[in-house]
């Protein structure tokens, strides 16, 4: 491997390099995207002949407004232009900002738009008030003009309804106009109507606490108390001063919502409660309905994640029973792959195999089929064509790293067969019917390029073809670019990490370098893809370090038993795991490893703690970004999915606070950074590690960023100051020589 690394590296010199322009921190974080015109949120018109995207501003990166291409042809048009529609001096509700930062939306203008199921109207949500664009004249038309903001907007199935919540209530509009009606009231701040909780947002993927039926007669809604819930009292400092915010948060071990489910009928508006069981202390984490809108099915979650029922509910009666379950000894997993089918079936994803795969069940709950088997996982359905009996999903099928789109039957399964080529990662957004695609491919040395395909995979013509040519933002630059060298090291039980290298521009194997880890390392989220990678990434290529990332156990993409073996343990073998990486790097003979540092935001920035404090640690430095410092501080679902509660687990959770390891921090070999606004890892877990070492007199620098959360808020501004203040850093640490 570490000779097919070196070759790897000496192949990715440029003859150009010398040449070519050299990025900048300033260059990375202002307009035009360096990445190219991408097209983000893609998404298909109901009849497939219309790919709708957001596309950012040449002068502003943070600002998308919404684009259309027709299918068979023509140049791609904006539909919407957001800075035409945004009202002024208007401040969002810190209910859109929380719900904004649970979705991480970090762009605004155009940031979500809602197409109806005949494909007629385009909703639009600009900075808290609704538009609606037609397609039969292209007008857009203002819906609401109030002082409050209308979140999670919808336009129902068959076109006739705009849907959204305002103070905690649910509010329909005719979509040819009138008057809005609302469909429940007493909503408020402790009681909400049609709202996600903040676990549900954060950590379960649900970004709603509505969903229309097919014939749109009924709307299941959920009805959150929050009374029970804990109240924290954060500081939330901006630049002008402090403000004390009492946020209801659900730590670790401590109460969750009350959650009731109801239907109503929306010519009526009564209601009849869904039977969600005696046990009160779940989760709700998923709604859907059947084709024929006669049945709700809900997935219930158990407290303790190891243990999924799909309910099927009578909507007249509330009734429930059911249909299926999931059983885990660590944890359940969830996933949106619940696919209804018009005989009364479901497609469904399971983990029972120890890999994830798809199956088809029958009305009653009985596996009919194994529909994808193999050494290798699911990673998600995109899209169902009964017609034909096919079903679309993408899978890490050939390596972890890569990502593809498949099809195969659910009738007669038999080997998936790819519709997309190997090489890099695929983002597909599927067809209703026919099997056609938008689909975004990208890899290290190609940016997000998005194209429609056909059923077979045949591309139909470009939507963005985002070519790095003549007059693209990163054209300067390209004969720069440092392609990543992709490799593993084995983990003490034998399964294989990944991780990826990448070197300075006119690197030199006859000379030493100092390294930088780049991490995460948390469960649910990869670094080592295939992927174009993040600009600001060769910041450090241009200031002289070798950039190392490695994938420890626990990340996803892998087998069952990859991602449980941190169960009940966190911050242990993914320790171990990134400690096996720094090994192999230190054996390089172009490392100095005197000289590695480390750095990660979130749960990288903990794994930066827990590194900088093991036993002989290697690492000279390392800038540790908003971390959670102790997991007691941290949410429910989140925590106990992996830790179980401190009552259960105490020796785990013992071994895996920071507070208890900095004797082993050696002194300045630390820069915290923290939003000192941050809602989700509270701004304490900083302050409780400040005060420890102050205790210990250990020195340490810091970089605190008023008025900000843990992700949305951040300007281009912002984040060149988080840039310059990290390489800075590391610099004056680890003393780096500038490329050439």
């Amino acid at each position: 491997m570490r000779i097919l690394a070196l070759a790897g590296m000496l192949m990715g010199l440029s003859v150009g390099a010398a040449q070519a322009e050299k990025l900048t921190p300033e260059r990375v974080f202002s307009g035009p995207d360096l990445s190219g015109p991408r097209a983000r949120g893609v998404s298909l018109s109901p009849d497939g002949s219309m790919v709708t995207y957001l596309k950012a501003k040449t002068d502003d990166p943070r600002m998308t407004d919404l684009w259309a291409a027709d299918v068979k042809g023509g140049a791609p048009r904006m539909l919407i232009d957001a800075r035409a529609l945004i009202p002024k001096d208007r401040e969002l509700s810190e209910a859109e900002k929380s719900r904004r930062e649970r979705q991480g939306v970090q762009t605004r203008g155009v940031v979500a738009y809602d197409w109806d199921d005949e494909g007629r109207f385009i909703l639009v949500p600009v900075e808290g008030d609704l538009w609606l664009w037609s397609r039969a004249g292209g007008q857009v038309a203002r819906l609401t003009n109030s002082a409050d903001d209308e979140i999670d907007a919808r336009v129902s199935p068959k076109g006739r309804f705009v849907s959204f919540v305002r103070n905690d209530n649910l509010v329909l509009i005719p979509a040819s106009g009138g008057p809005e009606r609302a469909l429940t009231t007493g909503g408020d701040e402790l009681h909400s109507w049609a709202t996600p909780e903040f676990i549900a947002q954060e950590e379960m993927d649900r970004q709603t606490g509505y969903w229309w039926s097919p014939d749109e007669s009924r709307i299941a809604l959920t009805r959150v108390d929050q009374t029970g819930v804990d109240v924290v009292e954060r500081a939330d400092v901006g630049a002008s001063g402090a403000v004390i915010v009492s946020q209801r948060y659900p730590r670790v071990g401590r109460p969750n919502v009350a959650i009731e489910l109801f239907v109503a009928d929306v010519a009526t508006g009564r209601m009849v409660q869904i039977d969600l069981g005696s046990d009160k202390d779940i989760y709700l984490a998923r709604v859907d309905w059947s084709k024929d809108g006669r049945t709700l099915y809900v997935q219930r979650q158990t407290r303790d994640q190891r243990r999924l029922d799909l309910l099927a509910a009578d909507v007249a009666t509330g009734a429930t029973k059911v249909v299926l379950t999931e059983t885990s000894p660590h944890w359940v997993d969830l996933s949106d792959d619940f696919r209804p089918l018009k005989d009364g079936g479901f497609l469904w994803s399971s983990e029972k195999s120890g890999w994830k795969h798809l199956y088809r069940y029958d009305a009653a709950g009985h596996e009919v089929a194994q529909v994808t088997r193999g050494d290798w996982p699911v990673d998600a359905i995109q899209g169902v064509d009964e017609a034909r009996g096919q079903v679309v999903f993408t899978a890490n099928k050939d390596t972890p790293i890569e990502r593809r789109l498949w099809t195969t039957s659910f009738l007669k399964p038999g080997e998936p067969a790819a519709l997309t080529p190997a090489g890099g990662w695929w983002t597909v957004k599927v067809a209703r019917a026919g099997g056609a695609f938008a689909g975004t491919y990208e890899d290290p040395a190609t940016p997000p390029r998005t194209g429609f395909y056909d059923h077979s995979g045949k591309l139909v013509r470009w939507i963005e073809e985002n070519r790095v040519g003549e007059g693209h933002p990163f054209a300067p630059y390209v004969d720069r670019l440092r392609t990543p060298t992709f490799g593993t090291v084995k983990a003490a039980d034998g399964q294989d990490l990944w991780w990826s290298m990448r070197t300075p521009p006119g690197f030199d194997p006859k000379k030493s370098y100092p390294a930088v880890l780049k991490l995460y390392g948390g469960p649910g989220s990869a670094l080592v893809r295939k992927v174009w990678n993040d600009p600001g990434d060769q910041l450090y290529l241009e200031a002289g370090f070798i950039l190392f990332t490695l994938d420890n156990r626990g990340t996803p993409n892998r087998s069952v038993a990859f991602k449980t073996a941190i169960d009940r343990r966190l911050g242990q073998l993914e320790v171990e795991d990134q400690l096996a990486g720094v090994t192999h790097l230190k054996g390089l003979p172009f490392v100095d490893p005197a000289r590695i540092g480390v750095t990660g935001w979130s749960y990288g920035g903990y794994m930066t703690l827990m590194l900088l404090t093991a036993p002989n640690s290697p690492f000279a430095a390392g800038v540790s970004g908003a971390p959670p410092t102790d997991w007691t501080l941290y949410d429910t679902h989140y925590t106990e999915r992996y830790m179980g509660t401190p009552k259960d687990n105490p020796a785990g959770y013992a071994a895996s606070e920071v507070t208890a390891r900095i004797g082993q921090l050696k002194p300045d070999h630390l820069m915290l950074m923290h939003g000192m606004a941050d809602d989700n890892v509270t701004f304490d877990n900083s302050t409780r590690l400040m005060a420890a070492l102050q205790s210990k007199s250990v020195g340490f620098e810091t970089m605190l960023y008023p008025g900000l959360r843990h992700r949305a808020g951040w300007t281009q501004a912002h984040l060149l100051h988080r840039a310059r203040a990290t390489l800075d850093y590391f610099t004056r640490k680890l003393h780096p020589t500038p490329a050439h």
